[in-house]
């Protein structure tokens, strides 16, 4: 949670800017140059809602809200694929967006392998790649994790989240209460502890579970306890 806690401010600072700036002009265009470049921001979906940044679209910078869009829930390999078509990207950004691809890659499995990184983040060797997992993504604090140089790979014990793809949440709250009602029988005390993404939105989805509980089991509803830490 601590990296989420260090994205407060940023995220606040970029939105209030963006909220003040009128005009289809470079104002905007270097504002979301400066996020997406920025090393300590790893969220971009606030500033994305932003309903300024709209003043982009039909013009020459709409590729700019493009590029956003790509940080917000993209990996390197998708900016490979339509290249053509957005932005050239500066060397922090190309880093940020490699960044963010570890973390899409850590959402789907918790062991990557060395090749799949290799070619995912178009690095050039094993020790480059090592180099980079250390200094860009377990010092910066994205994750954590071992590199096991016996079995090429990164185990993953814990990874930062992404901003949330659209239908995300609701699949979400959905395969969350399926499982609780599936584990959850009488006289138990379930123990949630913190997940990996935003506080805020982990109590909501708690909150939308416990409801659930509470409709299908009233009888029990005194014997379910949630504890937020």
């Amino acid at each position: 949670m601590e990296i989420e806690q260090k994205q407060a401010p940023l995220i606040e600072q970029f939105v209030k800017q963006a909220s003040t700036l009128n005009g289809p002009g470079p104002a905007l265009v270097k504002l979301i140059v400066e996020a997406t470049s920025h090393p300590s921001l790893f969220a971009f979906s606030e500033i994305l809602s932003v309903p300024n940044l709209l003043q982009l679209q039909g013009t020459e910078s709409s590729v700019y809200i493009d590029l956003l869009r790509l940080f917000a829930h993209g990996t390197w390999t998708d900016y490979k694929s339509n290249a053509a078509h957005l932005p050239q990207l500066v060397p922090d950004q190309a880093v940020k967006l490699k960044q963010l691809s570890v973390l899409t890659l850590a959402e789907m499995n918790k062991v990557l392998s060395y090749d799949q990184l290799l070619k995912e983040l178009e690095v050039a060797n094993v020790r480059e790649l090592e180099d980079f997992l250390i200094n860009e993504c377990m010092y910066v604090g994205i994750v954590k994790g071992k590199l096991n140089q016996l079995r090429r790979c990164f185990e993953v014990q814990f990874a930062a989240g992404r901003d949330l793809r659209h239908g995300q949440l609701e699949n979400m709250m959905q395969s969350l209460t399926n499982w609780f009602l599936s584990v959850c029988p009488f006289n138990v005390v379930c123990l949630i502890l913190s997940y990996r993404f935003n506080f805020s939105l982990f109590k909501l989805l708690l909150t939308h579970v416990r409801a659930c509980c509470l409709s299908t089991w009233p009888l029990y509803r005194n014997q379910v306890i949630f504890s937020f830490y």
